[in-house]
Order: C-alpha cells, then structure tokens, then sequence
C-alpha cells in the first residue's frame, strides 16, 4: 500500500468465486464506459487506511474503490445503493430463495 513493502507473494493459484469474477467483469465494463480511471481507484484504495486495507480481500477492496468511484462520479447516490442493497436484501439470502419468493 502506498509503496510500502508487501511482503511474500502467494503465487499458488485458486479458483475464483462467482462473485469475485462480477467484481472483475464490473471493473472492465465500468472502466471501458469512462466511469472512473486507474488512478481514482488507486486513490479509493489508498484512501481506505492500512487497516481496512490489510482485513479486506482483494476483491473486497475493489468492489469498495468501484463503489466509491461510482458514488463521487455521480452514478448514483449512497441513498439509492442503500434503497436498493434493501430490495435485494429482501428477496432472500441465496440466490434459491430469490428464485422461490
């Protein structure tokens, strides 16, 4: 984080969950539409202060910088990603239960 030694890099591979590859799909859509640049997401990331950044995975810490990116572009407003995340909440908390309600 901001230049500062990283330590060991795991290089054992792994194979991603559904969610972590919307994330990435959402970073290149978002990216190649103009919605904010390499630099605003390093910026968000940086923002986020060691601790945060060392508790987070690395998808975790991403979808937060595209949120923050979206939020300050004007994409939408932090009351309509709160309205919204309460609709999905409400149709269950698999994608099964979303499917039967």
């Amino acid at each position: 984080m901001g230049g500062q030694g990283a330590g060991p890099i795991q290089r054992e591979e792994h194979d991603f969950a559904i969610w972590e590859k919307r994330v990435d799909a959402l970073m290149v859509l978002c990216g190649e539409k103009g919605l904010f640049t390499v630099d605003g997401l390093r910026r968000a990331l940086e923002d986020m202060g060691e601790d945060t950044f060392e508790k987070h995975s690395y998808y975790e810490r991403w979808i937060a910088a595209i949120n923050q990116n979206l939020i300050e572009g004007g994409v939408y407003t932090l009351e309509e990603l709160g309205n919204r995340m309460e609709e999905i909440a409400k149709r269950g908390k698999t994608y099964g239960e979303a499917q039967n309600g």
